[in-house]
């Protein structure tokens, strides 16, 4: 499915020649003031949003920290366009959030050029999380807002790995959030389910101490949460494409293929 652009601008003319070319690549919705892009966003899935800074009501600047300080909405990228060429304006839109700044005139190979290069970023991230399985979550940060959301995150979900009765509502709880709002966050944010991320983050503890080649399968299950060696054995399974004891043996073969 293509990525979905919300375009806020109050220039109708503008609104609908930057919608016709975004449209060729992308799913593109629109709004013509800061107002009903907040309605656009309490309706529909956003992957990035491009406003102008000048508009009649809620101006760029205003919409940009209201959406950067909303943790449901605050890992969505946000191009700022405007017509105010000058470094000050620049900072005042990096300090309300803003991803990236674009003056106007402007070329649209140059929106399309950062807006693909934003979407990608967010792929990469979410890459990063589904195939690593030799380190824990590193995130490449993006916002303020997004570094701490994750963070945070990562740091209690590493804090109960051991735990088998950790749960999402756990998390959603530490996190301040309902499990509807921790839910879609994390999905736009990685496009993972929570619940992936837990196991992802106790499957990397169990073959950091497989590599340590200090414990047992059945203790390494224990340490990182699992109740049953079978759950264990299928969970790695199904990430790893191999069983805990396939694994273990390829270490040992390695290693001494090293020495």
């Amino acid at each position: 499915m293509p990525h979905t652009i919300l375009l806020i601008d109050d220039e109708k003319d503008l609104l609908q020649f930057m919608s016709e070319v975004l449209g060729e690549h992308y799913t593109v919705i629109t709004a013509e003031d800061g107002f009903k892009a907040l309605e656009v966003l309490r309706q529909h899935a956003i992957h990035l949003i491009i406003s102008d800074v000048m508009m009649v009501g809620l101006d760029g600047f205003e919409l940009c920290e209201k959406i950067k300080s909303n943790p449901e909405y605050a890992h969505i990228p946000i191009i700022l366009l405007t017509a105010k060429n000058t470094f000050t304006a620049k900072i005042e839109g990096l300090r309300h959030g803003a991803d990236a700044y674009i003056e106007k005139p402007f070329s649209y190979d140059l929106v399309l050029v950062q807006v693909d290069n934003l979407l990608k970023n967010r792929s990469n991230v979410r890459n990063h999380v589904l195939q690593d399985p030799f380190s824990h979550l590193h995130f490449e940060e993006r916002s303020q807002s997004d570094n701490d959301f994750l963070k945070k995150l990562d740091q209690y979900i590493l804090k109960n790995l051991s735990n088998s009765d950790f749960d999402i509502d756990d998390l959603a709880m530490h996190m301040h959030m309902s499990r509807p709002t921790l839910y879609r966050r994390i999905k736009q944010l990685l496009d993972v389910p929570v619940k992936d991320l837990v196991t992802q983050a106790r499957l990397n503890r169990a073959v950091q101490l497989m590599a340590e080649n200090n414990h047992k399968i059945f203790e390494i299950a224990q340490i990182v949460g699992y109740k049953s060696q079978t759950v264990f054995g299928r969970s790695f399974q199904r990430y790893f494409k191999q069983s805990p004891i396939d694994y273990i043996t390829a270490l040992r073969d390695k290693f001494k293929a090293n020495n």
